[in-house]
């Protein structure tokens, strides 16, 4: 199998292209990565040297460069997105531009080249905010909160599209909230982490009671996996940690792996459009075979453990030298 991952350098795409060039033997992997802030090549230095992986610095809004470097090959698992909620806020624009506009120039690649599969990597906040006790299904209808949600919603609509207009072989993965090793330091997690390293503030939005579902990045790769294998086209396929827990108890959780004081949690101003929880039903993935295998204890301590004996990796990012470094040498 030959297969494109778009946004390979950033948190979850690296992930899965270590999975795959790890488990399959011949399988070709070109990961096609702009190298914005959070696309990092050093998340892939272990697949430098392979010879069936090939890195193309690009951007997939760049449909006539895509359509060239993808040929040879036949499937495409898109990636690449903007994906933090307080940049959409911010800068809407930008996500409607990558998440939307990208997303339908790879699906144009796929449809006119004839691959045999497009895989969509959208996110449970597509459903937006659910209530106490509700859970939400693959047939439940999207509400998104916020431009980042509303974007990869609007892909997702496009990606169901073309399956139904143009038979395209389609599957879209809705996964809960990623968490792991390489994970860039503006997410949750890896913000309360190296922030407690550092004895620094944790900056806990309102209440600190909102509810995310967390689920280790490996087991969300092993997820796509199976989808890209066993999956259904046309089908959507829910992928959930089935870990749901209050923010503040996963920042207290972070305090006691680091041995710190709680006195570090400062709660801050909630910000706009804030989805309270978010739970998604994941039994038609589990029908392929696949089930979360990392409980969310080992999860975070193995992700602690990772932060703390990897200070050269995340400190460069939050001081500004690994933004100035890569404009130098990545252009």
């Amino acid at each position: 199998m030959n297969i494109v991952v778009t946004g390979g350098a950033g948190f979850i795409g690296s992930h899965f292209i270590k999975h795959i060039l790890r488990k399959y033997s011949g399988y070709k992997i070109l990961n096609i990565d702009k190298l914005t802030y959070a696309g990092n090549p050093e998340n892939l230095e272990e697949a430098e040297d392979n010879p069936d992986y090939t890195f193309v610095k690009e951007d997939i809004c760049s449909k006539r460069i895509i359509e060239k470097v993808v040929e040879g090959y036949d499937v495409i698992v898109n990636f690449a997105a903007e994906s933090h909620v307080d940049r959409s806020i911010e800068e809407p624009e930008v996500f409607l531009k990558t998440d939307v506009m990208g997303t339908f120039n790879l699906l144009e690649i796929c449809r006119t080249a004839g691959f045999k599969k497009y895989i969509q990597i959208s996110t449970d906040e597509t459903y937006g905010s659910a209530g106490g006790g509700e859970t939400f299904s693959e047939e439940s209808p999207l509400n998104p909160s916020n431009p980042y949600s509303a974007s990869k919603a609007a892909a997702d609509l496009l990606v169901l599209s073309y399956s139904k207009t143009y038979k395209l072989p389609v599957n879209i993965a809705r996964s809960t909230n990623n968490y792991g090793p390489n994970q860039y330091p503006e997410k949750f997690i890896p913000l309360f982490v190296t922030n407690a390293i550092e004895d620094k503030p944790l900056p806990l939005y309102g209440d600190g009671k909102n509810v995310r579902d967390w689920l280790f990045v490996e087991d969300n790769c092993r997820g796509i996996d199976v989808i890209l294998h066993k999956g259904i086209d046309g089908e959507i396929y829910n992928i959930a940690g089935e870990n749901e827990r209050e923010n503040i108890f996963i920042a207290k959780k972070i305090i006691e792996c680091l041995d710190k004081s709680e006195q570090l949690i400062k709660p801050v101003k909630d910000r706009p459009g804030h989805d309270r929880r978010y739970s998604i039903s994941c039994g038609k993935i589990k029908g392929l075979g696949w089930k979360p295998e990392v409980s969310l204890e080992d999860g975070l301590r193995l992700t602690v453990d990772w932060y703390k004996t990897h200070p050269q990796w995340w400190k460069k990012i939050k001081s500004g030298e690994f933004l100035e470094y890569y404009k130098k040498h990545y252009k």
